[in-house]
């Protein structure tokens, strides 16, 4: 029988397993920390204080940032300030591993047009306004960051219109038509915009837009790098963003029926294209190779934590202190990461071949018990990062 207000879900049906843990440790366990220079992650976490000081166990800590932030300092001043104000705690998964994958993203840059043509004719969405996003935490708190997203047809509340709905056979009789905020003349470009959360887009006239992330329909991401190895269509040592472009070029009429595989579908809104980086879900601009993305459900928002990692497709060395102001929705883990590489070519061909084995750190203000509530506050930006991960 469906449960009534007067007969509600059991509370055990709805509780979501825990994603991690934070596990006390010291200085000299972070693998390769005295080989970085944490003066750029001195600046990224400064430039995150502008959100977190709200929260009293954060005001001290950014007050003495921000004493630090625009003077000449040496890698050691920096050092010393994390070290003087901050624990670390080792990052474990739910089942206790210490490892997980570490994938990349960047910010594109796409051609497109304020107005359809021939050549401009897939267009980039603006939130409809029949979504409907159900939060739950006030009920059920430990939905905190969980939303149910969907559209009334009567009184009934039925999932959103998914990729196949909303793109159809001619985007021009989408459901979504008059949302449009531009026009790109790349379906697959557009596919890849979705999964990074963030770009650029070059109009006509030479001069450029940003677009950022603003929501989803609610549909689960499904990895098209999965589905096409499944399928037999790539080998899996080729299944970066680069080898399923170059598929997608060989197999110009199969790629929509590919694409429709991940029902996922993400809708933006025009931001300032002179700001230094696109909003992550903290709310400031991104820094290229320091800020990553996290699942916020185990590590808190705003924290500095220290990566130990490789550069793509390699076994050199990466280890950084990075600072958590992102999020995405195929980041889910304790030890998961997507590091942002920046903007362009160059960044996305890092971010593009980077999925990698690596462990972290988080540091949290001298004093505070991770057992409480995390040190962080809620979002106020819709995440930027997603990730073309690929499902075992």
């Amino acid at each position: 029988m469906s449960p009534t207000i007067d007969d509600p879900l059991p509370t055990s049906s709805i509780i979501e397993p825990p994603r991690g843990r934070l596990e006390k440790t010291v200085w000299s366990e972070l693998v390769g920390w005295e080989a970085d220079d944490p003066s750029d992650a001195l600046t990224a976490f400064e430039q995150g204080c502008s959100v977190l000081k709200t929260r009293n166990e954060w005001k001290g800590v950014c007050g003495a940032a921000n004493t630090l932030v625009g003077k000449t300092i040496s890698k050691q001043v920096a050092a010393d300030f994390f070290r003087a104000n901050f624990q670390p705690y080792q990052v474990l998964n739910a089942d206790e591993s210490k490892t997980g994958t570490v994938t990349g993203y960047y910010e594109p840059l796409l051609n497109g047009s304020r107005t359809p043509t021939a050549t401009f004719k897939y267009p980039i969405f603006a939130p409809p306004q029949d979504l409907i996003t159900v939060d739950l935490s006030d009920v059920y708190p430990d939905l905190k960051h969980r939303r149910l997203r969907g559209r009334l047809v009567g009184n009934k509340l039925v999932p959103y219109y998914d990729r196949a709905d909303i793109e159809g056979v001619n985007p021009a009789n989408s459901p979504l038509k008059g949302l449009e905020i531009v026009w790109v003349d790349n379906a697959v470009e557009l596919f890849f915009l979705q999964i990074q959360g963030s770009g650029q887009i070059q109009l006509p006239d030479g001069s450029r837009i940003r677009v950022g992330y603003a929501d989803q329909n609610g549909h689960p991401f499904r990895s098209l790098a999965g589905l096409l190895i499944r399928r037999g269509e790539i080998r899996a040592e080729r299944a970066s963003m680069q080898g399923i472009k170059a598929w997608a070029a060989r197999n110009p009429a199969r790629v929509r029926q590919f694409m429709n595989g991940n029902p996922s579908y993400v809708f933006f809104r025009e931001i300032p294209a002179d700001g230094s980086g696109p909003i992550g879900t903290l709310g400031v601009p991104l820094t290229a190779g320091r800020s990553i993305a996290v699942d916020q459900r185990v590590i808190p928002l705003g924290v500095p934590v220290f990566l130990s990692t490789t550069f793509p497709n390699s076994n050199q060395i990466l280890n950084r202190l990075m600072v958590a102001q992102d999020t995405g929705g195929a980041i889910a883990g304790g030890v998961r990461v997507d590091f942002y590489w920046g903007f362009g070519d160059e960044a996305g061909a890092q971010a593009g071949r980077m999925k990698q084995s690596g462990m972290k750190w988080v540091l949290l203000p001298n004093g505070y018990d991770p057992n409480r509530e995390p040190p962080s506050i809620s979002p106020t930006t819709p995440p930027v990062a997603a990730t073309m991960t690929t499902p075992p």
